[in-house]
């Protein structure tokens, strides 16, 4: 996928980077582990605010994750000025993030700015926000989403380039 050794760079957005930016990151990383070119990528997520900066994910985020054998230690942080011209991929996960992301995002910068459901074979383009939820269930489907919205874009990478 990436020519030579010229790594692919992708960062998730949400919010706070605890919740869904977390799992998107993690998935995507198993996501590529599993088809065997990790090594073409460098994945990482951040926040559109500062409030959680320095802290693991949610609770919940960790547990679903857990549960999915998706490995994942990162902190959270917030999406910083140089990270629009190193990345080559920011993902927003709903239309609130898209528009913060493109607002923040210095004049004739190098990524790409794309909403992750965008790649949901099923359509479900927001990717569902669980933070308030009392419960897991919201977690769990932002997992699945996850997952069906990185092999979506992997495809149609894919596709592009043999183009």
């Amino acid at each position: 996928m990436a020519s030579g050794n010229q790594k692919k760079k992708a960062l998730f957005i949400c919010l706070g980077n605890i919740c869904r930016s977390p799992i998107a990151e993690g998935v995507f990383q198993k996501t590529v582990n599993d088809m065997k070119i990790g090594n073409q990528w460098e994945i990482d997520s951040a926040a559109i605010g500062g409030w959680h900066v320095g802290n693991p994910p949610d609770w919940r985020a960790l547990d679903v994750m857990k549960k999915h054998d998706v490995p994942y230690n990162n902190t959270a942080r917030q999406i910083i000025f140089e990270d629009f011209n190193y990345y080559d991929y920011i993902f927003g996960m709903d239309e609130e993030n898209m528009q913060d992301l493109e607002r923040k995002a210095p004049r004739g910068s190098k990524a790409k700015l794309l909403m992750f459901g965008d790649f949901d074979p099923q359509g479900d383009r927001i990717i569902r926000d669980p933070y308030y939820d009392s419960d897991s269930e919201g977690f769990e489907k932002c997992y699945q989403q996850s997952v069906r919205c990185s092999k979506g874009f992997l495809e149609q990478l894919e596709q592009d380039m043999a183009k």
